[in-house]
């Protein structure tokens, strides 16, 4: 039997296996236009958009900026890591504390929007203080000046953000307009990727800065003003779905009236956080966007290094020009990436386009290894259009079918938690987020890459850098295809638990009529 016959049968069989695991069909029955009244407006979506482009600037901004205490301030790799990381550990502890809160907010002004607007402002002061880093100190005293500051805007960040993404799931009820809301939400975001590989070039930039780190100072202001600006556009556009009259006062003396309704809330926070994490459906998919994301962000940096220091011979500024193209073109090809993976959501499934947006991005991840060539720098243009099918339509994908999941919950338990189920989202990927800042850390140190040594690093500290840069995202994304075979929420499983929701909520209309 030849090769090409062998790959033939090897491939039918893991179709066949594919489909054994939901029954054929599944994902594409029942399909059905989009009712008027489902649909969101779409300067709403522009709206519930601008949120994304405050989130996605915010930390992009703050991954691409550091590594100025590296390259700027001569602070140790692993050192740089383990600021990164820890108050992203802390940033993930109080998410689910911060869904909990969200959902739970009885106000005129809706259970969201308050907290987006106040959050917006608070990231966008804390975002310029973070930077504003003294000249002349010492090594302790900026990374204790970093990692305080860098709670503080995490804090400030969660606030905004949690709230946020939870809007996001019930501002439709409908199976294909979620798909499309988080595909406009996401092009609009990925707008901040554009410029955000420009930030290590205009920090550098000796026209404007006369060294990096007063080039991040000025850009923070930049950046801080920007997000507190747009930031509060969707509290003041968006309305919430779901309203809720505020809470009646409970009778008693207020000492005990506090006592109670703090030992209520964290029953009941305890209750809903381990409902959550029952949900099979949720936990996939919390597993194959750790796998995905944090698999990219454990080597983000790597590839800034692997183009300084193997493709431009240790030159930094023509590095961050050829990574600023890079980055430019993969923000450029994400927005045509969006479209097609909708598109594909809304036609064979979600489920299956993650499959084919995944398995797309990992063959661009490979082809790094070829294409980061010295002889030909422009060569690392090639592989960037399929590696942002990974995160394009990873976060295209999974708003959606969060908000999936968010009804079969409240079918379940008749509750709505959206907070919750968003945090707890975040959560996860922030966790592992921690986790993969520090340990590209200690991989960067492990390498042996030297920054005093400049252009002259080791072979086989290139070759590492080289190997970790394509290897651990490719794995990683291969395992999360594998996370997500057998997710069963289908767009015929959300619309039968739409209808018996629906059914329920007209019974107790009608009942407290």
């Amino acid at each position: 039997m030849s090769v090409g016959s062998r790959l033939r049968g090897w491939w039918q069989l893991a179709l066949a296996a594919w489909h054994s695991r939901i029954p054929p069909g599944a994902e594409a029955a029942a399909h059905r236009a989009t009712a008027p009244e489902d649909r969101i407006p779409f300067a709403h979506k522009v709206a519930y958009g601008l949120g994304a482009f405050v989130n996605n600037l915010l930390a992009a901004a703050i991954g691409g900026m550091i590594v100025i205490l590296n390259l700027g301030l001569g602070m140790n790799p692993a050192l740089v890591g383990v600021l990164a990381s820890v108050p992203r550990l802390s940033d993930a502890l109080i998410d689910p504390v911060m869904g909990y809160i969200t959902d739970h907010t009885r106000s005129r002004w809706g259970r969201r929007r308050p907290y987006i607007f106040a959050g917006a402002i608070l990231s966008g002061i804390t975002y310029v203080i973070l930077w504003q880093l003294p000249a002349g100190r010492s090594e302790a005293f900026y990374a204790w000046w970093f990692l305080g500051f860098s709670i503080l805007f995490y804090v400030a960040y969660t606030i905004f953000a949690a709230p946020w993404v939870a809007l996001g799931y019930e501002l439709t009820p409908d199976y294909h307009e979620r798909t499309r809301l988080m595909g406009v939400q996401n092009f609009i975001g990925q707008l901040a990727y554009v410029v955000s590989p420009w930030f290590v070039w205009v920090m550098n930039h000796k026209p404007w800065f006369p060294d990096p780190v007063a080039g991040a100072r000025g850009l923070a202001i930049a950046i801080g003003v920007g997000a507190l600006v747009i930031g509060i556009i969707p509290a003041l556009v968006l309305r919430e779905r779901f309203e809720h009259r505020e809470a009646a006062p409970d009778g008693g003396g207020a000492e005990g009236s506090a006592l109670d309704a703090l030992r209520r809330n964290t029953v009941t926070f305890l209750k809903g956080f381990g409902t959550c994490l029952r949900m099979r459906p949720f936990l996939r998919l919390c597993a194959a966007t750790f796998l995905v994301f944090n698999g990219f962000i454990m080597i983000s940096s790597f590839q800034l290094y692997v183009i300084i220091y193997y493709v431009c011979g240790g030159d930094q500024e023509l590095g961050a020009k050829y990574a600023g193209y890079a980055g430019t073109l993969g923000a450029v090809s994400t927005f045509v990436v969006i479209f097609i993976v909708t598109g594909l959501g809304t036609r064979i499934g979600k489920r299956r386009a993650f499959f084919v947006s995944t398995g797309l991005s990992v063959l661009g991840y490979l082809l790094k290894w070829f294409c980061y060539d010295p002889r030909y720098p422009l060569l690392v243009l090639l592989p960037v259009p399929l590696m942002a099918f990974g995160l394009g339509g990873l976060f295209t994908l999974m708003g959606a079918m969060i908000a999936d999941v968010v009804d079969v919950d409240e079918l379940a338990t008749s509750q709505r938690r959206e907070g919750m189920f968003g945090a707890i989202y975040w959560w996860v990927v922030k966790l592992g987020m921690a986790a993969a800042l520090a340990g590209g850390g200690v991989l960067l140190e492990a390498t042996g890459f030297d920054v005093a040594r400049g252009g002259a690093q080791a072979a086989e500290t290139i070759t590492r850098l080289r190997l970790l840069d394509a290897g651990i995202p490719a794995l990683a994304s291969l395992v999360a295809i594998w996370m997500l075979a057998g997710y069963p929420v289908t767009e015929a499983r959300a619309q039968e638990v739409r209808r018996e929701l629906e059914a329920r909520r007209g019974r107790l209309a009608a009942a407290a009529a």
